[in-house]
């Protein structure tokens, strides 16, 4: 029998590989320091046999260039689920998945010894090959138990083990089509699309971010920690040359981004009695802790700082105000109709015929800035608390207008 096998030791190693290929695909092989030459190679023709067709090679002065190349135009469903479809395996592996599903395919409920001496008899007729030992198939059995593949039935002192009905999903399709592109999480949608069977997706996306589904591991973790209110470790990844540190953290929210999809945790550190925020896709290998008896507390916490955020930052401590108005014509009720919507935690007042007033007190006003700039060509005044930040706000806005004109 051909021995087949794929020895995934970390999938920690594939999302960072996939990270590499798609967000910094102009770099080179010898420009991939992390780890070996051989390593490189083995996870590139991994991810092009997942994701093949969006592979592209591009040459310049520093050698070839390996990149990932999706288009959401035409691409209706994220293709980087497909990493999740894998893990380690050996020949044994998939010799024994499809002669348990031969076994069981007749409906029939077997046990453990049932069940090794039938594949006994199937294995006879094709190979030299001895079965496992009983303790290591029911190891097996119980892990396809636990996926889901298998159901089980406790009948005296014996288990037996049939195969799980497949779900009608037919009439939930255009729901699970939404849910796994823009929900987090959507690898589970992903997965029961599978299920599903082939279908056209009815919907397309003018901002799709794909490239959160490699947090997923990581996102499930945590959720798993809030909801059980433990603490976590977890490794950050140090940024600008920066080294990786291990975190003792507490988990309390999941804020993701509708501009960019970005994702972060709200947690509270211990070491800085601080609540900080830590983007996921920097975090890595998060285990669980224990209980935390005051995650209820750090949660209120929480709740009071986001009425004064406008992003994720709430270390300064301080409160900063930041008011500007803005000229509306009468033709022109969308715009009033914009502020209303996307003031988040700020107020919107009418000041005058045409005139609209928007102001917030924030921990971080830097994060409103892009948000400000806008409606640059409708400010007639904006002033600042922070004397400093206002004039660095009307210094990029300068530059700008001298570049642009």
């Amino acid at each position: 029998m051909s021995g087949y096998s794929e020895l995934i030791k970390s999938f920690e190693r594939v999302r960072d590989y996939m990270r590499e290929f798609y967000v910094y695909g102009f770099k080179s092989r010898d420009e991939y320091v992390k780890r070996s030459a051989r390593s490189y190679d083995d996870e590139k023709r991994r991810l092009q046999s997942w994701l093949g067709e969006y592979m592209g090679f591009a040459r310049n002065a520093d050698g070839k260039n390996v990149f990932l190349s999706i288009d959401s135009r035409v691409t209706y469903h994220n293709p980087l689920f497909r990493a999740f479809r894998t893990k380690s395996f050996t020949d044994f592996d998939i010799t024994f998945h499809f002669l348990l599903l031969e076994i069981l395919a007749e409906g029939e409920g077997l046990c453990a010894s049932e069940i090794a001496e039938r594949m006994d008899v199937l294995l006879a007729e094709v190979s030299d090959g001895d079965t496992p030992d009983l303790s290591t198939l029911r190891k097996k059995l119980k892990e396809y138990a636990g996926l889901g593949v298998l159901k089980t039935k406790k009948i005296g002192n014996k288990v037996c083990y049939s195969l799980s009905e497949a779900p009608d999903l037919s009439g939930v399709r255009d729901m699970l089509d939404f849910f796994t592109e823009v929900a987090p999480l959507g690898v589970l949608g992903s997965f029961l699309l599978d299920r599903a069977g082939e279908g056209s997706s009815v919907f397309s996306f003018k901002h799709h971010y794909i490239t959160s589904a490699l947090d997923s591991e990581v996102l499930a973790a945590l959720l798993v920690a809030m909801s059980e209110k433990i603490s976590v470790t977890a490794i950050n990844r140090g940024r600008r040359g920066a080294r990786d540190k291990t975190f003792n953290l507490v988990p309390l929210r999941i804020f993701v981004s509708v501009q960019n999809g970005r994702q972060h945790l709200l947690a509270f550190v211990p070491e800085t009695g601080r609540i900080s925020s830590f983007r996921l896709d920097y975090l890595s290998e998060v285990k669980a802790g224990e209980p935390y008896p005051d995650f209820d507390a750090l949660r209120a916490r929480l709740d009071l700082l986001q009425k004064n955020m406008w992003g994720v930052n709430c270390l300064s401590g301080s409160l900063e105000r930041v008011e500007f108005t803005v000229r509306v014509a009468p033709h022109e009720s969308y715009i009033v109709s914009r502020l209303q919507r996307e003031k988040r935690c700020g107020r919107v007042e009418q000041v005058a015929e045409g005139l609209y007033r928007f102001s917030a007190e924030l921990y971080d006003l830097r994060e409103i800035f892009p948000w400000i700039r806008t409606f640059i060509s409708r400010i007639v005044d904006i002033s600042m608390s922070n004397k400093a930040e206002e004039r660095l706000f009307k210094r990029e806005l300068a530059a700008m207008r001298e570049m642009y004109g």
